[in-house]
């Protein structure tokens, strides 16, 4: 549901959640991403839906969970007034049928709390890539291009496998208290160095959580964990 923006223009970004706290943390976070503004704050999608009818945006940070009413029904509401807005969902559930759902609405971008600063600045830096190219398409390969400055590339970093990061990531859905690299290493036959290096990746993409272990002499040792869904 993309329009075409002025490249001098500033992206108008509402921010959609509940929580008083991460609501604030969302807006210093997309204000400090060059070219993005906050048009306002919202904490439940009947106050969302009727900023929206006031003020249109370029763009929803929205939570899916809401005290009134679902995400997914607040985009429902959006299309149905057909308001040209683009919609980055913002969510702990990490289930599939959710997803597919998201996508179904035209949701542009799917993110996993707890996420950091760096991951929302590359989601909203590839939207704005993504604007910046709107235009005529003259064959295939340019639609597949936008499309994936928008979404990214699915590729891992160099020397990291799909198959390695999925077995790290369920060895610690296994252990809802958490893993030491080192514990992880042992579990799946790789280094501690190599297990890290994953673990740190899950953080990265906000899957994962660090929890400092205190206890022992010297420094802490770090737990990794994926929060319970919610």
């Amino acid at each position: 549901m993309s329009q075409t923006l002025d490249p001098d223009r500033m992206i108008s970004v509402l921010v959609v959640e509940d929580e008083e706290i991460t609501a604030e943390a969302n807006r210093i976070y997309v204000e400090r991403v060059p070219g993005f503004e906050v048009a306002g704050v919202v904490r439940s999608g009947g106050d969302a839906l009727r900023f929206l009818r006031k003020r249109p945006v370029d763009l929803i940070l929205l939570d899916l969970y809401l005290p009134d009413m679902h995400g997914l029904e607040v985009c429902r509401a959006v299309r149905a007034a057909g308001l040209m807005c683009d919609v980055i969902a913002v969510t702990s559930a990490r289930d599939l049928a959710m997803v597919r759902s998201a996508v179904s609405l035209g949701i542009s971008q799917y993110l996993l709390k707890p996420f950091t600063y760096a991951t929302l600045a590359e989601k909203l830096t590839r939207y704005a890539r993504f604007n910046e190219e709107a235009g005529l398409a003259v064959g295939q390969g340019d639609v597949d291009r936008v499309l994936g400055t928008l979404r990214g590339t699915s590729e891992l970093p160099k020397g990291m496998a799909r198959a390695t990061l999925d077995t790290v990531a369920a060895r610690l859905r296994e252990s809802p208290g958490g893993m030491p690299a080192q514990a992880v290493a042992d579990a799946i036959g790789v280094s501690r160095v190599t297990a890290r290096r994953y673990l740190e990746y899950l953080v990265e993409l906000g899957v994962a959580i660090r929890i400092p272990q205190y206890g022992g002499v010297g420094r802490p040792e770090l737990l990794y964990r994926i929060p319970m869904e919610s």
